[in-house]
């Protein structure tokens, strides 16, 4: 069975690989100190449980996680966090609560080997869960190509639906992310982004003017020369937030 630990810290990575020793069936086939390097080594060597904290540089554990198509079974280590330990306890098939001895990790190792089999819809609900956490509304990461791109919440001009993915519009271009737009509805800041068409998230601050468009509709005219549609109902909550 393979492993892959993926910790900023050197310290904690040491102590899983001790406290694996007593597992020879469990091979370690790679060690990662951020989440870049955690997404790559996970698709090169298809792991099957990763051990992961949450709080690193560049990318957290979570967002890491969201970038993998195929999602591994995960048991998280990390220091307290309030949404942390909320997704953890509703979905994850164990978590490590720093400092952790070696009967707590043995138990966590106990528990992954009971629940095989749920660990990819269990891992999609409690990214669900965590990303109600303030600091993962503040920014999107996607994957494009073999790059990881940090996308600020203030730099997104609108979100637009596109089957079963969503569409990131920037200065830079758009990306997709594998999301929903209730999804992005229910994270992103309402005071900022609204739901201005089914199809269609807008950041009120890019908007320059609201012009009428056939029947019931209008068009939202954005600062970087975006058209974004905006429904009857869509027009009314612009107008609550813009305060018109």
């Amino acid at each position: 069975m393979k492993i892959i630990i993926v910790d900023d810290e050197p310290l904690a990575r040491s102590i899983i690989r001790e406290y694996l020793q007593k597992y020879p069936e469990l091979e370690i086939v790679q060690e990662c100190s951020d989440g870049f390097e955690g997404v790559k080594a996970i698709q090169q060597h298809q792991p099957d449980l990763i051990f992961l904290d949450i709080q690193m540089p560049k990318i957290n554990g979570f967002e890491m996680l969201e970038l993998l198509d195929e999602r591994p079974a995960v048991i998280f280590t990390t220091a307290f966090d309030e949404y942390a330990i909320r997704a953890f306890e509703a979905h994850a098939i164990d978590y490590l609560l720093k400092p952790f001895n070696q009967e707590r990790f043995d138990k966590a190792i106990q528990k992954w080997r009971d629940q095989a089999g749920g660990a990819q819809k269990n891992t999609n609900e409690l990214l669900e869960t965590a990303s109600q956490s303030p600091s993962q509304s503040q920014r999107v990461v996607v994957k494009t190509g073999s790059k990881i791109k940090i996308i600020p919440a203030q730099d997104i001009f609108f979100l637009e639906a596109a089957d079963d993915y969503v569409k990131v519009h920037t200065q830079e271009g758009s990306f997709l992310k594998n999301k929903t737009m209730n999804h992005f509805e229910k994270t992103l800041d309402p005071q900022q982004f609204v739901r201005s068409h089914r199809s269609y998230i807008v950041n009120v601050q890019q908007i320059t003017r609201i012009d009428p468009y056939e029947k019931d509709n209008h068009i939202a005219i954005l600062k970087s020369g975006g058209r974004v549609p905006v429904s009857r109902n869509g027009y009314a909550k612009l107008r609550a937030v813009l305060g018109l």
